[in-house]
């Protein structure tokens, strides 16, 4: 599956400190949360799972936990280019508390965290190979500094046979992604555990469907995305010729 990640994070504190004392989270104040952060939209209860499973959730579904004292939200729907354009009401929401964004995607090395304190975002930062460096603003956090300095150079491992190229960034973001996970919310997604992390695979979240009445009916993006692939037309299937070079085989 890769690392992917897309949650938000609500703390009185220190969040890994706060996430290591956590036990069950009743349902009760996790709706309450969901009403709060997703106003006007459509909930209903869903299958739960773990933090280490549900950081990135299927579409319309959200895994979500309140405690006293911190609170957890994933979303596919927070996994955006810019986190200093995350809707205003969810940044209103940590008025008083620290706010994390943590979104990362494996399969186009994108990264994008961000940090609020009293609804002020103090640092947020978003790259990819293909897109460059999104968002940079304000100083880079501690855990930052080694990949910025140059002492975390991302390694490239070519094809055999080609030649390696330089990779668009000086280091990895999924790498930092790890990093930046472990710094702001006490785990990891990919990589070797430290005795002091939080573990992620024993705090339960509440699940829910939630559905903005604005959006399209779930029938209608499923029959979207048939009429897109009947559109496509037969796949096209090439063999390897003689010379090498590809040739079209009739379909079967």
């Amino acid at each position: 599956m890769g690392a992917k990640t897309g949650l938000l994070v609500y703390a009185d504190g220190d969040v890994p400190g706060l996430l290591r004392q956590v036990g069950a989270a009743d349902l009760e104040p996790t709706s309450l949360m969901m009403r709060r952060l997703y106003p006007g939209c459509e909930i209903e209860e869903g299958e739960r799972s773990v933090l280490g499973d549900g950081v990135h959730p299927p579409d319309g579904t959200t895994y979500a936990a309140s405690w006293s004292g911190v609170e957890i939200v994933c979303d596919r729907r927070v996994m955006i280019d810019l986190p200093s354009r995350l809707p205003e009401h969810l940044v209103a929401a940590s008025a008083g508390r620290r706010l994390v964004l943590h979104a990362m995607h494996s399969v186009v090395d994108w990264l994008a965290f961000a940090v609020w304190e009293d609804g002020q975002l103090i640092r947020s930062l978003s790259l990819s190979p293909d897109s460059g460096i999104m968002e940079n603003i304000g100083e880079p956090l501690p855990f930052e500094l080694p990949y910025w300095a140059g002492d975390r150079p991302a390694d490239v491992i070519p094809w055999p046979g080609e030649e390696e190229e330089p990779y668009a960034l000086p280091f990895h973001p999924l790498e930092l992604g790890e990093d930046a996970l472990r710094a702001l919310c006490g785990f990891i997604q990919e990589g070797y555990p430290e005795p002091d992390d939080v573990d992620a695979d024993n705090i339960e979240l509440h699940g829910f469907r939630v559905r903005d009445p604005q959006d399209p009916h779930p029938a209608e993006k499923e029959a979207a995305r048939r009429r897109a692939i009947e559109a496509m037309g037969p796949p096209r299937i090439y063999t390897m010729g003689p010379d090498g070079l590809l040739v079209e085989r009739d379909s079967p």
